[in-house]
């Protein structure tokens, strides 16, 4: 799968981390562009969406549903300099994000429930009941 992946990545030369360059007075360093690393999981019942958010609040989290198409938007804020306090050097990203997904034929777009815990968002996208897979009771005669 990791292998599929990355092929697809490069073929659509898409990844998460776009790099940028940052210029301190005694270095040059690389600092990705952030945008939150995403698990999809699916059972019978669902497809659950893990968002890795760490250090971003829950109402800086926006979850939509439009045209077939689940969105998560949000920003991560930079941490402020205080009196006594500098940074030496800073290389996690912060500002604005987003991410977006095709919903699934078999799943119910009217029917997505989001919770945010311990920095990671799930996003519980249900499946339609016809989609779902029935057990028949096989009778003997």
């Amino acid at each position: 799968m990791e292998e599929l992946q990355r092929r697809m990545s490069s073929l659509f030369d898409w990844s998460p981390f776009r790099r940028s360059s940052l210029t301190t007075d005694e270095e040059t360093i690389s600092v990705p562009e952030w945008a939150p690393l995403v698990d999809i999981a699916e059972d019978d019942k669902e497809y659950l969406l893990k968002v890795e958010l760490p250090e971003v609040q829950k109402d800086d989290v926006k979850v939509t549903v439009e045209g077939g198409t689940l969105t998560i938007s949000g920003e991560r804020k930079a941490e402020k300099e205080e009196k006594g306090r500098k940074f030496h050097r800073v290389e996690r990203y912060y500002g604005r994000f987003e991410r977006s997904f095709s919903i699934p034929d078999d799943a119910e777009a009217d029917n997505v429930k989001a919770e945010f815990k311990d920095g990671v968002l799930r996003v519980h996208l249900a499946k339609s009941e016809k989609a779902r897979p029935k057990q028949i009771e096989v009778k003997v005669a």
